[in-house]
């Protein structure tokens, strides 16, 4: 059975909510005041942070683990979906940030203009991204979180994001206003791969791919005494969250009875190594013949 995360996640997603929304304000406002381009960049990254956190509540509303009539396997992909979701966000602000830095590259725009007091409020926004990184990643790995540690992976962008940012506002206050347009490509290419990331790590879940590999499982239910064999293997789901394990399951029993225990005793082993799983197993008498572990 799937453990039910969703009050621990919807906690986290208020309070790193209102974090983002702090710092999404401070950097507009001190964008707008210096001028800075890969400054309101940044905004406009931290306005994804919110977003996400918005779109992560619904998503933790909806993806209940426990199955009804109208959803036998769970609502666990709602949450996969709203992880892709942050993806697409985050393909949005690439592209608003690169649009951005060619206009000032064609048609220019006026100086970049920063003091000492403005970069000390920097750093309280770095402050803010470590601690919103650190603790939405550490309570996403206890509570096994996709959506959690997916949204911790765009805040840990969003610190480097930042670095580079007080960096070449550093250099513009030292008199190099070019890092400040330069700087805005590699945020650009730092909000890109985020998102990538986080695509490529629940696309496998929204589409079924193996969750395990079939010889591992087949190792393990072969352990067990009284089973002849087993076939046509096939899982789905994300390993440590929830994954379902289907097989044909060739068994030495007399009747019904010694197959279920036999059965129970497979179920008993792959949850001990996979859990949460959900299992079904069609049984098979022993003259049954197959060699196709998998399909």
């Amino acid at each position: 059975m799937a453990l039910d995360n969703r009050a621990a996640v919807r906690k986290v997603l208020i309070i790193t909510l209102l974090l983002n929304i702090f710092v999404m304000v401070l950097k507009a406002v001190l964008g707008t005041l210096t001028g800075s381009l890969s400054l309101l960049a940044d905004a406009l990254h931290s306005v994804t942070d919110s977003a996400n956190n918005i779109l992560g509540l619904i998503a933790s509303w909806f993806s209940s683990p426990r199955p009804d009539r109208e959803h036998p396997y769970g609502h666990l992909k709602f949450e996969a979906v709203g992880a892709l979701g942050i993806s697409a966000f985050l393909g949005i602000a690439c592209f608003e940030i690169l649009q951005g830095a060619i206009e000032r590259i064609i048609s220019g725009g006026k100086e970049v203009k920063i003091s000492p007091p403005e970069l000390w409020l920097l750093l309280i926004v770095l402050g803010v991204n470590i601690f919103v990184a650190f603790y939405e990643r550490g309570v996403g790995q206890r509570v096994r979180s996709p959506i959690l540690i997916a949204d911790a992976k765009h805040t840990m962008s969003d610190i480097w994001v930042t670095i580079s940012v007080i960096a070449g506002l550093i250099g513009v206050w030292l008199g190099f206003q070019w890092l400040d347009l330069v700087l805005a490509f590699p945020v650009a290419l730092l909000v890109f791969w985020s998102g990538w990331t986080v695509l490529k790590e629940n696309l496998p879940w929204l589409v079924d791919q193996m969750a395990i590999a079939p010889e591992a499982i087949y190792d393990i239910v072969l352990s067990v005494p009284g089973v002849v064999n087993c076939h046509d293997i096939a899982s789905r789901g994300v390993l440590g969250r929830q994954v379902f394990i289907e097989m044909h399951l060739i068994v030495d029993a007399p009747d019904v009875e010694s197959a279920h225990r036999i059965t129970e005793e497979v179920e008993r082993r792959l949850e001990e190594r996979f859990n949460p799983v959900r299992i079904l197993i069609h049984v098979e008498p022993p003259a049954y013949q197959s060699n196709q572990i998998s399909f």
